[in-house]
């Protein structure tokens, strides 16, 4: 169907969008905070938000703006959220989108807005505006690592991907930059995320694609266990290459499809790798689960647990913390004699209790690997899932106890 080139360290431009960062002085000095991507006319856009109840204005404006029309320009600040800031932050929020849609000759609603950072603290809504015309005319196809740079909050390295993939004799770019590194709970994006791609898609395909996508990718990660008020997650279609794509089972919306899978679950675990603090990668997966929704509730039960986690960050292969996860998970009538559990190739549990022939040096051996796997086997149906996490650690605490300061 495809064939496609992976490449992790360089971001291919896409044509048509073009993007700039700015030192806009948000809530830091001298480090690039405002992101500003044009959109080329005829592009489409989807989006899947937060289900925060209380999300943040940009987040708000955004779910407005989509409904009125084809988005232009996406802009992005760091260093402040404008989240808990009642009508204030959605009057400041708009007041940016204006002036940008202004100064670009472009529809308000053409604009949406996004921020990342301190929660319940005053947008500095003129810092923003006096940097729209250094972005606006720094805009290049060249600037999509600059962005991800750009957006970057509490993480220590940028993230981003990018691949190129040949359907029917015609070659496409998909590339996207993420940010998030802690308030990370998936129930939608868990994060910010800007993909985009030349390929020519239909909205409503679009969307269904994006949803998908991030259901096995954005939310299948957990770092703390907290759904962010601004999680975004947004997927362009420039139209720059290819036929018009109108229905999913298209060939080439398959193949965008797979290559969106696969770049989204990079990016989801680029941003658990540099979760705050963390130190090891863990993925935790469930099979033998009556249903997929079952082996997500035990997965992310065991991902959650602070118990767990500390357990993972000081190597000590204490599996009944696994096991007391796996009950509290809420599945009805398990049966703990069915319940197996391994640390990488080593089965720590089994029938609900140690393996006859566990020894403690050999899960100590993985515990000090920097990556894991932790298997549990309900033995209850044939339904698999797995999530992604990290160990939790001092520097976590450290982390988010100076966070505003």
């Amino acid at each position: 169907m495809s064939d496609a080139a992976v490449v992790w360290k360089q971001l291919w431009p896409v044509p048509g969008v073009r993007l700039a960062t700015v030192e806009a002085g948000v809530r830091y000095k001298n480090r690039a905070d405002l992101v500003l991507m044009q959109l080329q006319e005829g592009s489409q856009t989807a989006a899947v938000f937060t289900r925060n109840a209380c999300c943040a204005a940009p987040v708000h404006v955004a779910r407005h703006h989509l409904q009125s029309a084809a988005p232009r320009y996406l802009l992005i600040n760091t260093g402040n959220a404008n989240a808990g800031t009642g009508d204030q932050g959605l009057s400041h929020c708009r007041h940016t989108c204006t002036a940008l849609a202004r100064q670009a000759e472009v529809p308000e609603w053409t604009v949406l807005p996004f921020s990342t950072g301190v929660i319940g603290e005053e947008l500095p809504v003129q810092r923003i505006v006096d940097a729209l015309p250094q972005a606006l005319q720094q805009l290049t196809e060249e600037g999509w690592a600059a962005a991800a740079a750009g957006i970057m909050t509490s993480d220590t390295r940028p993230k981003g991907a990018s691949l190129r993939f040949t359907v029917a004799e015609h070659t496409y770019t998909l590339t996207g930059i993420a940010k998030g590194a802690g308030m990370i709970r998936p129930n939608m994006a868990t994060m910010l995320a800007f993909v985009a791609t030349d390929m020519a898609v239909s909205q409503n395909v679009l969307q269904q694609l994006l949803e998908a996508a991030v259901a096995v990718s954005f939310n299948r990660i957990s770092i703390d266990g907290d759904t962010s008020t601004n999680d975004s997650a947004v997927l362009i279609a420039t139209g720059g290459a290819g036929p018009l794509v109108t229905e999913k089972n298209q060939i080439e919306a398959l193949a965008l499809s797979q290559h969106l899978q696969a770049l989204l679950l990079d990016l989801a675990q680029q941003i658990v790798r540099d979760g705050e603090g963390a130190t090891k990668f863990i993925t935790v997966q469930v099979d033998g689960g009556a249903t997929t929704g079952e082996c997500c509730d035990v997965a992310y039960a065991i991902a959650h647990s602070p118990l767990v986690k500390t357990a993972f960050f000081a190597g000590d292969p204490n599996w009944g913390r696994i096991l007391m996860a796996v009950g509290r998970a809420g599945l009805e009538n398990l049966d703990p004699g069915h319940v197996q559990i391994w640390l990488d190739e080593v089965r720590v549990c089994w029938r609900g209790g140690v393996d006859p022939e566990y020894r403690e040096a050999a899960g100590a051996e993985v515990m000090r690997r920097k990556d894991i796997v932790i298997r549990v086997e309900l033995g209850r149906g044939p339904c698999t899932d797995r999530v992604y996490t990290c160990d939790l650690s001092y520097e976590y605490v450290k982390i988010n106890a100076d966070y505003r300061s």
